[in-house]
């Protein structure tokens, strides 16, 4: 059985300032802010979410079905999602824009700046959720362009497919109107604690209310701490795993969102999924990059 995972494609440019923003960044001059941070390593690498998300899943052993878009550029991500046995028949290409991009600044705080473009990304609306493939056991509507996502909600609604509402940082671009329909149609939501506020707070709803509704499950990512998770009114706290090292946070939530759907398609019981989750989120810490990490399945009794 496969799992469909609609969201972005991206190239990454990643780097590190060796210093923390907090330290150059005036909370009383922010209404004129002009800052420079000089990050002496740079690192290409392939990313966005539905494929950061399809890497983990396939290293687990499961069956991703990606739906995204890619531009002109985008025919070496193509053959690197073949050559991990991923699917590409729902990736569009756009050959009159580019691949979405994303330049990304860590400090030693593992805090982050972003600046995203959507590039071909905007046109993911332009392909639908299939109905009536009797292989697709599970889906998530990860960040992705807005027509996108809203489609994509409504099509795996249409389709009785039980998907993973995973807003992330395209939360800000709905109102609390868009994200209770998002709710309303989706079997699961994933945020991490940052969204799981601004989702509550633009909702007018709580975790505890968000969890007595039809969803089976509402979970929040706490970063080393592990996640809470929500069902019928109840919280569970799953702790963390200590990571080997701290090397580079960025696509560890994708991994973790990997390893959910991962249990999700075999049927697991939510808090295993997570706990899964939260030792998959440790392994990819230590590696640079949203795809460079190394799953041995015998090592986590797959």
């Amino acid at each position: 059985m496969s799992a469909l995972i609609c969201g972005s494609l991206a190239f990454d440019t990643i780097t590190t300032f060796p210093g923390r923003f907090a330290e150059q960044i005036l909370p009383e001059q922010v209404h004129i802010l002009n800052v420079s941070f000089l990050v002496p390593t740079l690192r290409r690498e392939f990313g966005g979410c539905a494929g950061n998300i399809a890497y983990t899943l396939r290293q687990l052993g499961g069956e991703p079905l990606v739906m995204a878009a890619v531009g002109s550029d985008g025919q070496d991500y193509l053959a690197r999602l073949k050559t991990w046995g991923a699917s590409t028949e729902f990736v569009r290409v756009e050959s009159d824009t580019y691949t979405a991009q994303a330049i990304i600044i860590t400090d030693t705080d593992n805090n982050q700046i972003t600046a995203f473009h959507p590039g071909a990304m905007q046109s993911a609306h332009l392909t639908a959720v299939p109905a009536g493939r009797g292989d697709i056991r599970v889906g998530i509507v990860a960040p992705d362009g807005r027509d996108a996502m809203l489609q994509h909600a409504e099509q795996f609604a249409a389709a009785k497919i039980p998907f993973v509402f995973d807003p992330g940082q395209g939360l800000p671009m709905f109102n609390g109107e868009e994200l209770n329909r998002f709710v309303g149609q989706a079997t699961w939501v994933a945020v991490n604690d940052y969204e799981g506020r601004m989702l509550c707070e633009r909702t007018g709803k709580t975790l505890e209310s968000l969890s007595k509704s039809h969803l089976r499950g509402v979970i929040v990512t706490l970063g080393a701490q592990g996640c809470e998770l929500w069902q019928q009114g109840q919280r569970t706290l799953v702790p963390g795993v200590t990571a080997e090292q701290v090397l580079d946070p960025t696509g560890c939530g994708d991994a973790f969102r990997g390893a959910l759907l991962f249990g999700l398609e075999r049927g697991w019981d939510l808090e295993r999924c997570v706990t899964l989750g939260n030792r998959i989120g440790a392994l990819k810490i230590a590696c640079r990059g949203g795809q460079n990490h190394v799953i041995d399945r015998g090592v986590l009794g797959l």
